[in-house]
């Protein structure tokens, strides 16, 4: 594999359009763009010195609804790494641009809080490409390391719709963007084994510019969440909802019940299109939570998760 190291973080808007250019006839055949085809290479980018902004981190935490504290939000490594995931996949080696993909899952593991202050190395490599009914997925698999150990680790896994699989079949423009796989957890019924059932506790209403004051704080500047004419260009109504902020959110509406170590893996359903009304429903305590994101009127599935306890780990950066 071949380790590159960054100096300082990349700029996020030439990577975009890094990302975007092989939508364009012809531009694959350069070099230094993406979209050449082939399989994804074996490269892990490294950011050392990484310290969070306190008030960048503040306006984060506004944004998503969690309480500010010495310690950062569980999702905010991940903004931490955006740059280098827009890095990887506009790297002139990855076989196909970013714009255009779904992100499907996503794992988050919670090692220990992460204090405001603390100095991060911030490590990201893609995963090789699976086939999937629909396409390909890989996952961007990044660690944020405090010193020689890991204190936060997550999988985001990106499913590619396409004509390299055999099996897929083109679908219509309002399926494009939707999470293909039911959730492993019927979390809309009631739970197994006696446990409970899941009622909804919230009702959030989301307003249209939700996705740009997302992007203000997470740097994430997807077109599909700016605004309805650039979403239209990609196949939705209109802007739909981060994935990530989602996840964000619900993890604010548990910060009570999270323990210091634990796992949060999601699955991201059918896209949130705003201004919209979810509600946010979940179950349990202590060793594990379900919890779900559902449309307030339809109830059509946006999101389900689970949380669990961690146990410590030990091994360093380089496991």
């Amino acid at each position: 594999m071949e380790t590159r190291t960054l100096q300082s973080p990349p700029s996020i808007l030439p990577l975009y359009a890094r990302a975007a250019a092989p939508m364009l006839p012809g531009a694959s055949l350069l070099p230094f763009l993406p979209g050449g085809g082939g399989e994804i290479p074996e490269i892990e980018l490294v950011l050392a010195g990484v310290r969070p902004d306190p008030d960048r981190v503040a306006a984060y935490a506004r944004a998503c609804g969690f309480a500010l504290r010495d310690d950062l939000p569980p999702t905010y490594p991940h903004v931490l790494a955006f740059p280098l995931h827009m890095a990887v996949m506009a790297d002139g080696s990855f076989p196909f641009g970013a714009v255009g993909l779904v992100h499907v899952e996503n794992r988050i593991e919670q090692r220990r809080p992460i204090g405001l202050g603390e100095e991060l190395t911030i490590r990201v490599r893609p995963t090789k490409l699976k086939p999937h009914p629909r396409g390909q997925t890989f996952s961007l698999v990044t660690k944020a390391l405090a010193g020689h150990r890991i204190a936060w680790e997550s999988t985001s896994t990106m499913l590619r719709r396409g004509k390299n699989s055999p099996t897929a079949k083109a679908p219509s423009k309002p399926e494009l963007h939707q999470l293909l796989h039911p959730a492993d957890r019927k979390v809309d019924a009631v739970r197994e084994e006696g446990k409970g059932e899941l009622r909804a506790s919230a009702t959030w209403k989301l307003g249209g510019d939700l996705g740009r004051r997302y992007a203000a704080v997470s740097g994430d500047r997807n077109p599909i969440h700016m605004h309805a004419l650039t979403a239209k260009s990609l196949g939705f109504p209109r802007a739909i909802a981060h994935g990530m902020w989602t996840k964000a959110r619900c993890l604010a509406a548990l910060e009570s019940r999270l323990p210091d170590a634990f796992a949060v893996d999601v699955r991201f359903r059918k896209p949130i299109l705003l201004p919209a009304r979810v509600k946010f429903a979940s179950v349990g305590e202590g060793e594990d939570i379900d919890f779900a994101v559902r449309d307030a009127k339809r109830g059509t599935p946006h999101l389900d998760g689970h949380v669990a306890p961690l146990e410590a780990k030990s091994e360093d950066g380089r496991k």
